[in-house]
């Protein structure tokens, strides 16, 4: 049966990170099998978009769960919403991260009808999930079903707001990640052996400065390595060249890069590193790396030891140490043997997190909510929230001062 479902993504098209990516993949997943997919997203009018996403207008930069996210909300934007739900007469709703203050609340305080949710946060304790809390507690009585991306976010899901939920990894095309092809840019050798890190290079939690940290170490044993540093972020790449000092002639600083430079660097280069410090819920660019062939070497966050399969399928490090970092990249570049076995054993983990595994998961999920529905989403705005228009009103007034 193929079904109209309509999915919103909270943050921005114009600086896309790992929820907007996931969104992507999965519209192009569920068409590809051939149910009719609308998106509704924030993206400025000059971002290039698929045809399938609608822009909600606008967005601005919001600090929010400990990173700077992109978000659109206020009157305005909820009006783009209510006219998108009455346009879709969407079979399914699928709303993501719909406790943020932007596209996916609005969304769930305005439709009536199946709605799945998917919950990607994962933190100890959250500030900001305390405020908005309140603002949606009745509102997430309307969910029908909810899906988290991992055991953490399922748990941070738990403790700040109660229920419980299925847990659906983060999808990743692994065929495409195998059959990317090396590239000589990127390609190490046993004297000159070469280490990727991609992340934004101003967020403190993706863990840039434990790495810069960790290569002097490196290099005073293996003084050929070569260490490639992918994403945005100007400050953090000043912050991260003033602190290498002498050895930043080591490093590469590549900024932004396509999602086909990515795959080949993921194919070619002998380690791909990880040090986040905390906030991950999954992981999806150590699957990426698996799936090319890299070995990984990533922070002990629970996140990235489920992915990992608790140091099976690659080299785990204490969090935020920079000596113990050093010391596991030297081991397994010392040992072939030891990529080997953790290269076998990865090849084999990633077909769990590959598109045609979570797409089926996921449809599993929105025929259990259709079970007992016939018709498609009605528009109906929630008078249980009486904070609504207050809430409103406020977003609105940031937004109009920051667009001053």
């Amino acid at each position: 049966m193929s079904l109209k479902i309509g999915i919103v993504c909270p943050y921005s098209f114009d600086v896309p990170g790992g929820v907007q990516f996931h969104v992507r993949d999965l519209a192009e997943a569920l068409m590809a099998q051939g149910h009719e997919v609308s998106v509704l997203a924030p993206a400025d009018e000059d971002t290039p978009i698929p045809e399938y996403i609608t822009s909600a207008g606008r967005a601005v930069p919001v600090r929010y769960n400990g990173a700077v996210a992109r978000m659109t909300f206020g009157p305005m934007t909820a009006a783009r919403v209510r006219r998108w739900l009455a346009a879709g007469e969407f079979d399914v709703l699928h709303l993501h991260e719909p406790v943020t203050p932007s596209l996916s609340m609005l969304a769930l305080w305005i439709a009536q009808g199946p709605i799945v949710a998917t919950f990607h946060t994962a933190l100890i304790r959250s500030r900001a999930l305390q405020v908005v809390y309140p603002l949606v507690r009745q509102s997430l009585e309307k969910i029908s079903a909810r899906i988290a991306v991992s055991e953490d976010a399922r748990r941070t899901l738990v403790e700040h707001m109660g229920g419980d939920a299925v847990v659906i990894p983060n999808g990743v095309y692994v065929d495409t990640f195998i059959d990317a092809q090396p590239d000589d840019r990127w390609r190490g050798t046993p004297e000159a052996p070469t280490i990727a890190f991609l992340g934004r290079l101003d967020e403190s939690r993706k863990g840039l400065p434990v790495l810069t940290a960790a290569i002097p170490k490196i290099l005073a044993e293996i003084p050929g390595a070569r260490f490639f540093v992918a994403g945005r972020g100007d400050t953090g790449r000043d912050e991260a060249v003033e602190a290498l000092g002498e050895h930043a002639a080591s490093v590469e600083f590549l900024g932004g890069i396509s999602d086909e430079d990515k795959a080949a660097m993921l194919a070619s280069v002998d380690l791909y590193v990880a040090p986040q410090t905390g906030g991950e819920s999954f992981g999806i660019v150590l699957v990426e790396a698996m799936s090319a062939g890299a070995c990984v070497v990533a922070s002990n966050l629970g996140a990235f030891r489920r992915v990992l399969e608790d140091g099976a399928a690659g080299a785990l490090f204490a969090v935020g140490d920079s000596d113990d970092l050093a010391r596991q990249v030297l081991r397994v570049l010392r040992d072939p043997l030891a990529r080997d076995v953790y290269r076998e054993r990865a090849a084999t983990f990633v077909r769990h997190f590959d598109w045609s595994t979570v797409t089926a998961q996921v449809l599993a999920v929105y025929e259990m909510v259709l079970a007992g529905a016939g018709t498609p989403l009605p528009v109906h705005e929630d008078p249980s929230s009486r904070r609504t228009g207050r809430l409103l009103g406020l977003l609105s007034r940031d937004e109009e001062g920051s667009a001053r």
